[in-house]
This record gives C-alpha cells, structure tokens and sequence, in this order.
C-alpha cells in the first residue's frame, strides 16, 4: 500500500496550518518554512531538491548521519519480525542494549537501564527516582539549563521562555551557572561553587534529593560547563543527601570528542544519567541509566512507558553504537569540531558582531553582540545570519535566551571536507550585517 503524498510547497504548508495545534505550530524559525524531503549523512535535500550541510541534527537526534544504511537495516529487520514488544513480555533486543549501555558507563558500579518514549520522559523518571531512592523531594537546577517540554522536566527548566505558566512543580531551586562569558563571575569557580552553597543553605531544606546538570548546556547556547565545577558540585549535593543526575541527552554518545560521555571530562561518576536523542539515529528512545541501588526502592510501585523498550528502536541503538565505534565517529567529532571551531573564530577579526565562538567537539556555539564591550545580545543580527545560512545552504538554530547564539551541532559523520564550506558559507551569511 502506497498513500499519495503531495509536496507541492502551498499544500505542504497549508496542511500544517490548518490541522497542527497552535502549540505544535509554534516550532518554526524560518521566515519560510524549510521543507525537508530526504537526507544522506550530513546532508538534507529540501522539495526543490537543493542540498543543504545539516547544522543541527534534527535537534541532535541523528548522531551517525541521516539514513545511516546500518541503523536503517537493523530497524527495518526488527520492524518484519516484531515492531513492537511490550516490556510486560521479554524480548532479547532492547535487553542486549541495555547491557551495552551499561558497558559503556564506568567500571566498578552496577548499572541498570530503563527505557522510555522520549528524553523529557526519561528526566521526569530520573526526578522520581532521585526523590524515591532519598526520600527528599528539593532539586537543585541549573540557569540556563533545558531538560525537557513535560511537566516534570519544564520545572528544571532554568529558560522562561520553555517555561509555561500552568504552575508547575515546585521544590526546585536554581543555582547560578557557570558561565565563563556571561556569567557574573566569569570563570572563577569557587564563587560559582560558594554560590551553589548559598542555594542549598537558603533555598531548600537542606536535605536534598538531586541536582541536575548538563554538562554542555545545550539550548542556552553550548556552554561548557568548566572542569572543576561539576566535581565540586557533586559533593555538596551529596553530603546534603541527594544524587548527581547527569542529562547526556544532547552531549552523550561521543558528540563532545574527549570521551563517550560528556561527563567522564569531570572526574565524577553520576548516580543517574539520562540519555536520548542520538541513542537511536532519529528512532523515538530515551533512557535511564542508574546505580543499580538507587533505581531499586522504584520497584515497589507500578510503572510503565508504552514505547519504552521498543525492539525497533534499540535495534537502531545497538547499530548506533556499533557505528560510533566502527566509524570512529567520538574522534572525528573531536577532530573535525576543532577544526570548524579554529576556522569560526577565524572570521572574527571581519566580523565584530562575533563577540564568542566556543564549543567542545560538535556541539559549537558562534554568540553574537552588538559589541564586543558591551556584550549585548544581538538578537536581530543572529536572525539576519540565520536567515542567510539557509541561503548558503546550512541549516543551523538559533538558541540562547535572547535568540543571539548561532548553536551548530551536526551529525558525527560532518567531514573535514565539509569545514571550508561551512566557514566560506558563514562568511558569506555575517557579510549580510556590513
């Protein structure tokens, strides 16, 4: 059976105005709507069939390029067998994933996984079980940090722009992130650590049941969180009781280039980490990943994910994490990030309105200013460059709580052939504020 599909332009539009919710709606940066059609590695093609280098990942979902033939075939042979397995029966796929999940966490610890529909998901189960395992309920977030659309993860959402006003959850505080190009203390982390004691000694209980951190801040615009802070962190959480929960949905999977996960840079170990997006190559999954202990006490109540465990999905995560390694896709987001990153600061001396370019692997970030000394945001400016990438044929976000940070986060497989390209292209796009 085959449905028609029209991709005439109007109708695509029209379709999506007419029967999408407003709040689905929402979601669309372009003046004109980009239409997508296909993708292959690193590329899309839109209806008119014009490529386009994709600079976002559909939102860092694919981490080993769009299509991958691997990824695709492991699902599609799952889909004939059995697409769908509910975990009330036992099916060998999702629990050999979770075994080679758990093999890629530190040695030493036993872990355990626990799959679900989506990383928002997986942060609200996180949250349940921290306050489970404790028997506190005070979380302690971050400014800046992004978690997550549901109830739950919006409540750690330390962005009022992702933020409803529905009142939501409360018991959370938020700490002063550690900002070293806007934050109030620049780079000097022990006044962000002092800070964080403050948050704990006058904003909570005292006895708490987590703190949550990514350590690549993504939707702020790619703010590394500094070596030192997150080791610091972890033991005031914890001799007030709570555990380290550590969200790798954006930085996780080898994106960061130093390591397989963003936090083994920070000379800690989690307690939890929660993992998605790039797990499945696009495939819908999110995942728990805990200390055996602390997700235990969560047995003595029913609780379950319909699509949690789906054997399609892990089929795609176990070829996701067979072509990171085959492919060598952690080193070359190492290497070929560094050399994008090099290649963006190179244009600053013709640009002022670049006031940073940082980043770590291929999660980069180009933040714009009106001026270099002032460091205000130049919002306008960064929708006038975004604009014109699209132009130039990237596909990029816009990102930061003022929509001034150019956030760049491309599939692993992003070739050093493709840097040039993508420097010349940018050029071209900041050329448009002169």
């Amino acid at each position: 059976m085959k449905f028609a599909t029209d991709w005439s332009t109007s109708a695509v539009i029209a379709r999506r105005e007419k029967y999408y919710a407003a709040s689905q709606r929402k979601f669309q940066p372009y003046q004109k709507p980009l239409i997508l059609k296909r993708g292959a590695g690193q590329y899309l093609w839109d209806e008119k069939d014009n490529r386009l280098i994709d600079l976002l990942a559909m939102n860092v979902c694919i981490s080993v390029g769009h299509a991958h033939p691997d990824v695709v075939q492991a699902a599609s042979e799952q889909a004939v067998a059995l697409p769908h397995c509910t975990t009330m029966f036992y099916h060998p796929v999702p629990a050999h994933f979770a075994e080679e999940l758990a093999a890629t966490m530190p040695a030493g610890y036993d872990w355990v996984v626990h799959f679900t529909n989506s990383g928002a998901e997986a942060i609200d189960l996180a949250l349940m079980m921290a306050r489970t395992f404790t028997g506190h309920r005070d979380v302690v977030a971050l400014q800046g940090g992004y978690h997550g659309p549901t109830y739950g993860a919006q409540s750690i959402t330390g962005i009022s722009g992702f933020r409803h006003d529905v009142g939501l959850p409360g018991n959370v505080q938020f700490a002063m992130s550690p900002n070293p190009y806007r934050g109030e203390f620049g780079d000097d982390i022990q006044r962000y650590l002092n800070a964080l004691d403050n948050t704990i000694r006058f904003g909570s209980t005292g006895n708490l049941a987590a703190m949550i951190i990514e350590p690549v801040q993504g939707y702020v615009g790619i703010v590394p969180m500094p070596i030192g802070y997150i080791e610091g962190a972890a033991e005031r959480i914890r001799a007030a009781g709570g555990v380290m929960i550590i969200d790798e949905v954006q930085a996780g999977f080898g994106r960061t280039g130093d390591s397989f996960w963003s936090f083994e840079q920070h000379n800690v170990v989690p307690d939890i980490v929660v993992a998605a997006k790039g797990i499945a190559n696009g495939y819908p999954l999110g995942a728990v990943i805990a200390r055996k202990h602390i997700a235990e006490p969560m047995a003595d109540k029913f609780l379950f994910h319909t699509y949690g465990a789906n054997p399609m999905s892990c089929a795609a995560g176990r070829a996701v994490l067979r072509v990171i390694s085959e492919e060598q896709l952690q080193q070359n987001s190492k290497a070929v990030g560094e050399a994008l990153v090099d290649g963006l600061r190179g244009l600053m001396d013709d640009h002022p309105n670049i006031g940073d370019v940082r980043g770590r692997g291929l999660m980069i970030a180009v933040e714009l200013v009106k001026d270099r000394g002032s460091k205000a945001p130049a919002t306008e400016e960064t929708a006038i460059v975004f604009e014109q990438n699209r132009h130039h044929g990237l596909v990029s976000s816009k990102a930061g709580p003022e929509r001034s940070v150019l956030r760049l986060v491309p599939p692993m497989c992003l070739a050093q052939s493709d840097v040039p390209t993508i420097v010349e292209a940018m050029d071209r796009s900041f050329a448009a504020l002169k």
